[in-house]
């Protein structure tokens, strides 16, 4: 093992690197001069994590998208795996991105290295079949919902539930005048639009997501318009897309980022399916949710789903509380006209607020330090907080 304590991370994506971002922080102020490295993004990076790979290298999504990458990936995970086992960390976290971690945990575990996964696959929505290869992969899961515990005591995996870490950093009360306030936004009701955090998404809902945010403009005239953009990459793509709404323009604002100003200052969210559902629900905002993506891999996901629902706000209250567009039904009009009800069911939203809230609380924890002290048992490493 490394004379010097180093814990290695695998970020899968965008919501990898701000899941991870916070254990990162809290192990190191735990062990001392504690190293972390391996795949991070810029949260991480802030936080003292080295990035032998930045997580944007590792950010693909679809069966389609991932088939034509699949060569590079495989040698990005073949050279990870080489440098860990080089390296030999006291442990290894793998953050979500099963797909790309649990194969690299399972060959580093035969190894002899200890490994954590962060953030079950969605076993009890429509990946079933992964729990096999958790067992082979890790030493302990990390669990971010309370109700996946008892799959895992049932499956005799080991495993801890530690909360959602976004529920520790979203307030409970979000201020949206100071939100606004922050963005500079004019009076007016306000608009969120979310559509992912890779290019392949922005290719394919950016277009029906800038339909509607147009379709909205000219029924509003002091509707405004907040769109951040995830990565700088992205934001050249998100630019050209404007040309399709040159009545929203001058009201539409390209975030640097920014994505908790833009769903605290919002009365409505347009949302790509994903992790960031899940914050625009703890931020107790009506949205809708939508996503496309190339038909093969659609019809792929579709195959291989049991769950009703794609939305996290849906799955995890088992119920439809907010509406989902997909594939062909995610079109201009289709999106307006649900973002339209969402901004005037002034009743529809009290009630989301008081569900969006029984969840925030259900979800909180001190994820950070539950996670850090969890990785420092697997790791064998004395957690005592330095000075």
């Amino acid at each position: 093992m490394s004379p010097t304590p180093l814990i290695g991370f695998v970020a899968g994506e965008a919501s990898g690197d701000v899941l991870a971002a916070p254990v990162v922080a809290a192990l190191r102020a735990r062990v001392r001069d504690l190293q972390c490295a391996g795949i991070a993004g810029d949260r991480m990076l802030a936080e003292g994590c080295d990035a032998w790979w930045h997580v944007r290298e590792l950010s693909v999504r679809g069966y389609v998208e991932v088939i034509r990458e699949l060569p590079r990936l495989l040698r990005m995970r073949s050279a990870l795996r080489e440098r860990l086992l080089q390296a030999r960390p006291r442990a290894v976290v793998g953050v979500d991105a099963p797909d790309f971690n649990l194969g690299l945990e399972s060959a580093l575990r035969e190894s002899g290295i200890p490994t954590v996964h962060f953030v079950s696959p969605s076993i009890w929505a429509w990946r079933a079949g992964k729990i096999e290869a958790v067992r082979r992969a890790a030493d302990l899961v990390l669990l971010v919902f309370p109700f996946e515990q008892a799959l895992y005591d049932r499956a005799g995996i080991r495993a801890t539930y530690v909360g959602h870490p976004l529920a520790s950093v979203i307030p409970m009360h979000p201020d949206a005048t100071a939100a606004r306030r922050a963005l500079q936004l004019s009076a007016g009701r306000v608009v969120a639009v979310l559509p992912g955090s890779r290019r392949a998404e922005i290719d394919y809902i950016g277009p029906p997501f800038l339909g509607a945010v147009e379709l909205l403009a000219r029924e509003e005239s002091t509707l405004q318009f907040v769109v951040p953009v995830a990565a700088p990459s992205l934001r050249p793509r998100l630019e050209a897309l404007l040309g399709a709404a040159p009545t929203a323009r001058s009201r539409l604002h390209l975030l640097d980022g920014r994505s908790h100003d833009a769903l605290a200052a919002a009365d409505a969210v347009l949302v790509a399916s994903g992790t960031a559902t899940l914050e625009a629900a703890l931020f107790k905002r009506p949205m809708v949710i939508a996503y496309r993506m190339p038909a093969l891999s659609a019809w792929l996901t579709r195959i291989q789903a049991h769950a009703r629902w794609v939305g996290l706000p849906n799955l995890l209250l088992q119920d439809d509380v907010v509406p989902e567009l997909l594939q062909r039904e995610a079109t201009p009009r289709n999106l307006a006209a649900a973002l339209r009800r969402q901004l005037d069911d002034v009743a529809g939203r009290v009630r989301l607020v008081e569900r969006f809230g029984r969840l925030h609380e259900d979800l909180s924890r001190d994820t950070a330090a539950l996670a850090a002290d969890a990785i420092c048992d697997v790791a064998g490493l004395d957690p005592r907080t330095t000075p």
